[in-house]
């Protein structure tokens, strides 16, 4: 009777444990399933520019609470738009990444609003090798000549930097950007503004252009105010210095004879006669040596140190037509 009693009891629990578990997975399976919802994604890799259809989105359970804004839950609601960003698989299609309503397909649908799309010729060189790819920000660099207006300038030939941080939209006919690979084309596609578009058309008529790569995340604007030959070789033009010319000395030379040295002065010597003199030219002879004698006094007061060191005594000497000074 105990033992009865005993699986009795034992199988009233089991049973009662049996159904605690089943009514405790059906909470959690509601639990969980309340937490989830409907969210299309692209079913395969999806370039930008490309036109969804049916079969490139399914729908998949997603958390509600990390629900991204923009997420559609039908696919039909989906169906005809345009992306104008690549989509890769399991992503979500969101609305910002679908281009305005009624847009056609193509390149036209990536273009941002207020935009256009030109294209400019290029080569392994001027299209910085292949490495200016889709998503790139290029500078553009004219080469041409100054205006003939500009007066005084002789070197004509410059390069300057007209337009930078220019998006590519597409390199020939590609206009995917998840290829890091460089590719080699004849012909960039650029997203510029119209104003941009002009410049870009009158540059190419009027020089060659240049693209320059730059870093995607450098806003920075380069302010260059053009390279010419002058600044390229760093030629500066150097101001010829005059001077002034060498005028000769117009004093009349002096000549000093230390111990019996004669010091006459050269317009004496120019003074002949072809009589002997009288007592009127002797009195004016006298007066000369004297004037002489204080002159010769002069220069030797003004000599160095080592010339004038001893004193000089000078007498007036008249020899005949000749009146010189004496000096001991």
């Amino acid at each position: 009777m105990r033992t009865t009693r005993t699986w009795l009891m034992l199988s009233v629990a089991l049973i009662a444990g049996l159904i605690a578990v089943l009514l405790a997975s059906q909470w959690l399976d509601a639990k969980s399933g309340s937490g989830m919802t409907k969210v299309a994604v692209a079913a395969t890799d999806i370039s930008l520019g490309q036109r969804l259809t049916p079969e490139l989105v399914q729908l998949v359970d997603w958390p509600s609470r990390s629900l991204p804004p923009g997420a559609f839950q039908q696919v039909d609601s989906l169906e005809g738009r345009v992306l104008k960003t690549n989509v890769l698989r399991g992503e979500p299609v969101l609305l910002a990444k679908l281009a305005p309503q009624g847009t056609q397909g193509g390149l036209s649908a990536v273009i941002g609003e207020g935009r256009r799309a030109i294209t400019v010729r290029v080569n392994d060189v001027i299209g910085v090798a292949g490495f200016a790819l889709p998503g790139n920000y290029v500078d553009i660099i004219v080469n041409t000549q100054r205006d003939s207006a500009d007066n005084g300038v002789r070197d004509k030939t410059i390069s300057k930097i007209v337009l930078e941080r220019i998006l590519v939209l597409a390199v020939a006919q590609e206009v995917g950007r998840d290829d890091t690979k460089p590719r080699v084309v004849n012909a960039v596609t650029l997203e510029v503004t119209p104003q941009q578009a002009e410049k870009i058309d009158l540059a190419r008529s009027v020089g060659t252009l240049s693209l320059v790569l730059r870093n995607q995340i450098d806003p920075l604007a380069a302010d260059t105010t053009g390279a010419t030959k002058n600044s390229l070789l760093e030629q500066a033009a150097v101001p010829a210095t005059s001077e002034a010319p060498h005028t000769p000395s117009t004093k009349t030379p002096l000549r000093v004879k230390r111990n019996t040295q004669v010091v006459s002065n050269s317009a004496d010597k120019s003074a002949t006669a072809t009589k002997p003199a009288t007592y009127a030219e002797a009195t004016a002879a006298s007066t000369s040596t004297t004037s002489t004698t204080a002159a010769t006094t002069s220069v030797a007061s003004t000599l160095p140190a080592s010339t004038a060191a001893a004193p000089l005594t000078c007498i007036g000497v008249i020899n005949g037509l000749r009146n010189a000074q004496e000096c001991y």
